[in-house]
């Protein structure tokens, strides 16, 4: 079977690009390959682009930002999922997940460990009140 080895096919050159730039007439692509040296086995491909004199990108309008959803870090909430260890008890919130598709966005620390030694816990919004 016969193999190629592009690395040993180009010895060394340099590709243009030859489309029209509308930008500026001093923006500039390239490829470059280094020749192979006998001596090491390692190979490198360069490659360079630069925009001179293009202005950068900046959004003039963002879109505004929707409004934090459940508590603040480091409020106190009492919990009322009555399965749980910590029922009518009372925890600070560490972290609030913002994706409105989870389904336990908030995480709420307790001082009193539950019987897996367990001092956290995840909760839907409708499962803890502010206190």
């Amino acid at each position: 079977m016969a193999t190629c080895n592009m690395a040993s096919a180009a010895s060394g050159f340099v590709l243009k690009s030859s489309l029209a730039s509308t930008a500026s007439p001093s923006s500039r692509i390239g490829v470059a390959f280094s020749p192979k040296n006998s001596n090491t086995s390692s190979r490198r491909l360069v490659v360079r682009a630069a925009e001179e004199g293009a202005p950068p990108a900046t959004a003039t309008t963002a879109p505004p930002k929707p409004p934090p959803i459940g508590p603040k870090r480091g409020a106190k909430v009492k919990i009322l999922r009555k399965e749980s260890y910590w029922f009518n008890g009372i925890g600070s919130v560490v972290a609030v997940d913002q994706d409105p598709k989870t389904r336990y966005p908030v995480v709420v620390r307790f001082n009193k460990v539950n019987y897996a030694n367990v001092s956290t816990n995840n909760y839907a919004l409708d499962e803890i009140q502010e206190v």
